[in-house]
């Protein structure tokens, strides 16, 4: 696919009391055309300041960026305020005028567009869009936080842009309005072929909605690539702690560590931490071990969502049955890319 966005070596610093602050430092990344690609660190990594970058609000120290093939820092006036009309922009606080309708708020973006029927028409469009179709004349103090972030997003895709930057835009509402904005966003690169820009703190955002992912600390890239990759095999440990907050799985260690007895074991019993590593999973392995190996399996907890049309997670898991069988269920779950971690032995309890 061609790459709607390539940053190429990037730095940008600012000064500060004590010198020069390092926002980003060579950063390289690459986002093709139809990603959702998720630039995900914790508050102060670089984040708002590489998307500010991208769409030319600020001024890099070196290196290039370069969106639908023309370089940012190089536009003149003119030419940065054309891109920009490519490029929608949504952002944690929704910047709506209180005195203005919802399609007063949405209309506010045309620019030089003096045929009043063609802005209403768009206008009606863009909210039918965002299931905004009867707030038309709603003020924004009657709206929920979800309602107002799609008027906001609305606004956004008034000149039909190629990229939508959307900068912690769920980062202030709740889990089940986030999961309703998420969807639209979804819904909406599905239909407009948009390319997605989303700068989260929240690994959860990343898992629902992203197909690329960039992990950003101290302004540097630390890890990159397919989502469900570095789910799998996440190599930096920033990575790996964000990872841990959206998975059950990692809650066996406090119950071993306080002696649960949910994990009590008996003898010829084995505690067991399942992950999916492979996007080929898709038998009912549980059922086949059970009968094929004559084990009981008793399933502590699990945890598995869908990424990419493929399972991720795992399950953790108590084994009971001769040693020999449940060495031979163990090889088969790895012959089928299931990652296997033996947490107890019965012996051991």
């Amino acid at each position: 696919m061609p790459q709607a966005i390539t940053i190429s070596n990037l730095t940008k610093t600012f000064p500060g009391e004590e010198g020069e602050h390092i926002a980003l430092q060579s950063v390289n990344l690459a986002v093709e055309k139809g990603d959702i690609y998720g630039i995900m660190g914790l508050s102060g990594a670089g984040k708002s300041t590489l998307v500010r970058c991208i769409n030319g609000l600020e001024h890099y120290d070196s290196g290039t960026v370069t969106v639908n093939a023309k370089e940012v820092g190089s536009l003149n006036r003119g030419d940065l305020r054309m891109l920009r009309r490519d490029i929608g922009m949504i952002f944690q606080s929704f910047n709506l005028m209180p005195s203005r309708t919802v399609a007063g708020n949405v209309e506010l973006a045309f620019r030089n567009r003096k045929d009043r029927a063609a802005r209403e028409s768009r206008v009606c469009e863009l909210l039918d869009l965002v299931g905004l179709a009867d707030k038309a004349d709603s003020y924004p103090n009657e709206l929920s936080g979800g309602q107002k972030q799609r008027v906001a997003i609305a606004r956004a895709l008034v000149n039909n842009p190629s990229i939508l930057l959307s900068d912690e835009a769920t980062s202030a509402l709740d889990p089940n309005t986030t999961q309703s904005i998420l969807d639209l966003l979804r819904n909406l690169h599905d239909r407009l072929g948009l390319t997605i820009v989303v700068i989260t703190h929240q690994m959860a955002v990343i898992k629902q909605i992203c197909n690329k992912v960039a992990v950003i600390a101290d302004g540097s890239i630390v890890e990159e690539g397919k989502v469900f990759d570095l789910f799998v095999n996440p190599q930096a440990r920033l990575t790996k702690s964000f990872i841990e907050t959206t998975s059950n799985l990692e809650k066996i260690s406090a119950l071993i560590e306080h002696n649960s007895p949910l994990i009590a074991l008996h003898p010829g019993e084995i505690l067991l931490r399942m992950r999916y590593v492979s996007k080929q999973v898709s038998q009912a392995l549980i059922s086949i071990i059970s009968r094929q190996f004559n084990i009981d399996a008793n399933i502590i907890f699990g945890d598995i969502d869908v990424v990419d049309n493929a399972p991720l997670g795992g399950l953790v898991v108590i084994f009971k049955g001769k040693a020999s069988d449940v060495r031979e269920a163990i090889e088969f779950l790895k012959k089928r890319d299931i990652r296997i971690e033996v947490l107890k032995h019965a012996e051991l309890a």
